[in-house]
């Protein structure tokens, strides 16, 4: 049986990552789960939450095994300072930014099979004169991607975004036929190659309401979205359905038939998927040479170290981690 190998990243040392890694290491795991972290961060914070831990040596050179409970692998990465709980210090950025560095390269080479990645505050790394925009556009521009897509998974659905963090003004510009065949190849080629999905099947929602109600309520649809889709089926024989109007899509009739669901924007698809699967969703990055999911919530600040944390998304994106790698 071949075992995997799964980077994880704790993220931000204030929040609540490290007691979710911790929380993980208290079952059985099919893979190896390879920390990259401060072991000191880690030791106190099971400490802090009555956890047994023990941390082993990361050894590349040896054939990966399963983790057992109790344990985990461990790539030490020094911090600059002792955190405190929910207390953010921005001399500890550069050891975030570099554990998802090497989480990063040695994904480009081979060496780990998916990466896991828990929540960083974007605020404080930038505050530390750190250019962070977030981890996707980090590892899209070390992996050399032009263009990345966002899709969040929980059970029984599947979204993909068009656009992401912009402002919703800006959305209807940032929708043109070229991004549209950009974003939807790379979405169709994941599913194929990552997914293992012989011909995916995939859903769109319009930008409008109705979908433009036949130009009456913008012509979005009509000027650009419906000829980027048909150019797609006639060309590239994908299977697409759509533009349909978002506000009917999302329902049974549809979902059962969909592999995945293209909305145009972030407030579009996301709040159907979080009110549906909150806290059991994933957040997988699209378009990169390796896999990388990650849990669909921030640092939580306010529940580092108490215990209350839940750990139920780290849980779904180290599964579906270890899913897409068995796969690949």
């Amino acid at each position: 049986m071949d075992i995997k190998r799964i980077a994880i990243t704790p993220g931000e040392p204030a929040g609540i990552g490290p007691d979710l890694v911790v929380q993980l290491a208290q079952r059985d795991w099919p893979a190896e789960l390879v920390v990259c972290a401060d072991p000191a961060l880690l030791q106190a914070r099971a400490k802090m939450l009555g956890l047994s831990l023990q941390l082993k040596p990361y050894q590349p050179s040896q054939a990966a095994k399963p983790q057992q409970a109790g344990s985990l692998t461990i790539v030490p990465f020094p911090m600059a300072c002792e955190p405190r709980c929910g207390v953010l210090n921005e001399q500890n950025s550069a050891y975030v930014v570099d554990t998802l560095r090497y989480a990063g390269e040695k994904n480009m080479n081979g060496e780990f099979d998916a990466v896991v990645t828990g929540p960083v505050h974007k605020g404080i790394i930038n505050q530390a004169g750190i250019p962070f925009s977030g981890h996707t556009e980090f590892f899209a521009h070390q992996a050399g991607c032009q263009d990345v897509v966002m899709m969040l998974a929980c059970p029984g659905l599947q979204v993909a975004l068009v656009t992401t963090h912009i402002p919703l003004a800006y959305v209807s510009k940032a929708i043109t036929r070229e991004r549209l065949h950009q974003i939807i190849r790379i979405l169709h080629q994941d599913l194929v190659n990552k997914f293992a999905l012989d011909n995916p099947k995939i859903y769109v929602c319009g930008l409008n309401p109705h979908a433009g109600e036949d130009g009456h309520l913008g012509r979005e649809e009509l000027d650009v979205i419906i000829p980027a889709l048909n150019e797609l089926r006639e060309q590239e024989q994908m299977r697409i359905i759509g533009p349909l109007p978002a506000d009917t899509l999302f329902q049974p009739k549809y979902l059962q038939d969909a592999d995945v669901v293209l909305a145009m924007y972030h407030d579009q698809g996301l709040p159907v998927l979080k009110s549906q699967g909150f806290g059991k969703s994933v957040n997988i990055t699209l378009g990169l040479p390796y896999i990388r999911t990650s849990v669909d919530h921030g640092t939580a600040l306010e529940l580092a170290g108490t215990g209350k944390a839940d750990i139920g998304s780290f849980v779904c994106a180290l599964n579906k981690a270890i899913e897409l790698a068995g796969k690949n």
